[in-house]
């Protein structure tokens, strides 16, 4: 039976100590070769899947450019339609694909300032946006892969409700701390071991001075 959503990739550049931005957001761990291995990457999938404080934080562009190929769609949970106008995801969502998944609490005023952008607006789920919902609804689109970006409350949604197939982690050479920076994966989290997804190592690369991780579910 044909799974019905699409193949889940979650990819992060993490510290040592599994930070993915520090307490004031900066969350610089790439390497120009890891960013091309990233873009590699992104030229690969269909879509590209962020959070909107992964859009307030770093302001992405989620194309690629480091390589040749060709832009995957743009996916942003927004559940109350929140982000910016002036951010690089609407300002560019004429050239690029651009879907923005908001919930049933979006306000008439944020969903109006949306409709003006030619972006594609999915709404599903009542109070927060229904991330089972909308990878049914993205399947049926057809779209076949999505790489996930994060950040930390987002990976904590697609591991929770057990919707990712696959796992890079690019572990770099730095040190963050701090019980407020950004970890992998923020949420609630498990509260046993045994409820953790059972993970298989498949391979170990050796980038310069950073380590990438690529897992699969068992």
């Amino acid at each position: 039976m044909e799974k019905s959503r699409p193949h889940v990739i979650l990819s992060a550049a993490i510290s040592i100590d599994g930070k993915i931005a520090t307490r004031l957001g900066d969350s610089k761990l790439s390497s120009k070769k890891d960013k091309i291995r990233i873009h590699k990457l992104r030229s690969k999938v269909d879509a590209i899947l962020v959070g909107k404080n992964t859009v307030q934080r770093d302001d992405p562009l989620l194309t690629v450019r480091y390589v040749k190929g060709k832009n995957p769609i743009r996916i942003i949970l927004d559940s109350r339609g929140t982000i910016n106008i002036d951010s690089k995801i609407l300002q560019t969502s004429n050239k690029i694909p651009t879907i923005i998944a908001v919930s049933k609490k979006i306000s008439k005023s944020n969903l109006k300032k949306l409709k003006k952008f030619p972006v594609e607006i999915i709404m599903t789920g009542e109070n927060s946006v229904n991330i089972k919902s909308l990878m049914n609804h993205l399947s049926k689109r057809k779209i076949k892969n999505i790489l996930v970006e994060g950040g930390g409350t987002v990976n904590w949604q697609f591991i929770h409700n057990d919707l990712f197939d696959e796992i890079l982690i690019a572990i770099s050479p730095f040190i963050i701390g701090g019980i407020d920076a950004i970890t992998f994966v923020q949420g609630k989290g498990f509260d046993k071991i045994k409820k953790s997804p059972r993970l298989r190592l498949n391979t170990i690369k050796k980038l310069e001075n950073y380590l990438i991780l690529h897992y699969t579910k068992v």
